[in-house]
């Protein structure tokens, strides 16, 4: 068996059917194989290895080098995606070997940072990822809007097709980034597909002239539903700009589904607003998004809270070893200590990244195995690591 990294054409007859055969319909239609080659450019600076054996292809991983917010701080991303293994050569230890390549690579490429969305999260929680809350998805009708059709707002809404308002769109996502936790894009060479196939409207609300929120969106049929992707908005007022634009749809369509952060509460919109809310996760296929730290590299000069602990890293490729962490300035620092008067926490690298991420508290760690935290450890730690919840927004 061999190793190889693919661009270009070679995807075709390698990554490509292997992905399409895990995650589609199949056999696949002789249509559908050549709809591969539209891909193409899509892909381009992607990173895929694959492991291959007589010509035969059986096994294959991409990275997407991506940024993500962590806490404040827009860091470059490795995006994990299209790993699928050939159905004679599975549970063979091939996509071990090759994500183990594929995020040495990427990390030694400086890449601090991964995530991805698991087929099984018990398969890549062996490879140090934790859970990401998964975004919501709100449905109700615009009838039960109509009070926000008598309310004069300041601002406006704008609308048109993705492909003229792209560069609007993509310009509010940059924003996003760099101003929401756990919040990641993808590369321009992958984004801008949205635009190219033009598949959607987009609209946005400005207050001053400024774009506040954003959503982009389909309509099914006459009476059917409006199906918006992802809602967003940084304020209240801009959420209430686009939710009065559905508002007006009462007569044509029956129902609005949108998606919203994990953390937002539409239940709290409006008063007698009747919506329903779900994050639903199932393996598989509707799995929650998982990420990792690949370097310690990301924690430094991170906000942190006041604390001081010694963490020691065990059984990780990537992160392992004794260091202790510091937050007595403000921004975290990785310091030398000898003293031995600091509080220590035992961590695996999901334990970590779960502080990391925000997305568990100290004391969680210990019932998860993700690591074995005394008391005293687990208040600096909690100090240096404030609970945030993540929006990770691009699918990939």
């Amino acid at each position: 068996m061999t190793i190889r990294r693919v661009t270009d054409d070679d995807r075709l007859s390698t990554s490509f059917p292997l992905a399409a055969y895990a995650f589609e319909s199949s056999p696949l239609s002789a249509a559908r194989t050549t709809e591969f080659r539209d891909y193409l450019p899509y892909n381009q600076g992607n990173r895929t290895l694959i492991a291959e054996e007589d010509g035969t292809t059986l096994a294959a991983v991409s990275a997407i080098p991506m940024r993500q917010n962590l806490r404040g701080v827009v860091l470059p991303m490795a995006g994990v995606a299209g790993v699928a293994t050939h159905p004679l050569a599975r549970r063979q230890g091939h996509v071990r070997t090759l994500l183990h390549q594929l995020l040495d690579e990427m990390r030694d490429e400086g890449h601090p940072l991964s995530a991805l969305y698991p087929f099984r999260p018990s398969f890549y929680a062996r490879f140090g990822y934790v859970g990401l809350p998964k975004p919501r998805r709100v449905t109700f009708t615009p009838a039960h809007l109509g009070s926000l059709l008598r309310v004069e707002l300041p601002g406006e809404v704008g609308w048109e097709r993705i492909a003229a308002g792209y560069p609007t769109w993509r310009a509010f996502t940059e924003r996003n980034l760099r101003e929401r936790h756990g919040f990641s894009i993808f590369p321009d060479y992958r984004a801008v597909g949205m635009r190219d196939r033009d598949e959607f409207w987009l609209l946005t609300a400005r207050v001053a002239g400024e774009v506040t929120g954003a959503v982009t969106y389909r309509i099914d049929e006459h009476g059917g539903t409006l199906h918006g992707n992802e809602l967003l908005f940084t304020d209240p007022l801009a959420r209430t700009l686009l939710l009065q634009f559905f508002a007006r749809h009462v007569d044509q369509i029956e129902r609005v589904t949108v998606q919203v952060p994990p953390d937002e509460l539409p239940e709290l919109w409006l008063t007698d607003l009747d919506v329903h809310v779900e994050a639903r996760t199932a393996v598989p296929g509707a799995s929650a998004p998982m990420a990792r730290l690949l370097s310690l590299d990301a924690l430094r000069g991170l906000p942190a809270g006041p604390g001081r602990v010694r963490v020691e890293l065990t059984g990780d490729r990537w992160l392992a070893g004794t260091h202790l962490l510091d937050g007595t300035t403000g921004a975290l620092e990785l310091v030398d200590d000898t003293t031995g008067r600091v509080p220590t926490a035992t961590l695996t690298a999901a334990g970590l990244s779960a502080l990391a991420y925000g997305v568990l508290d100290p004391a969680e760690l210990p019932l998860r195995g993700l690591g074995e935290v005394p008391v005293d450890a687990a208040t600096e730690l909690r100090g240096l690591f404030p609970r945030r919840v993540p929006y990770l927004f691009a699918d990939f």
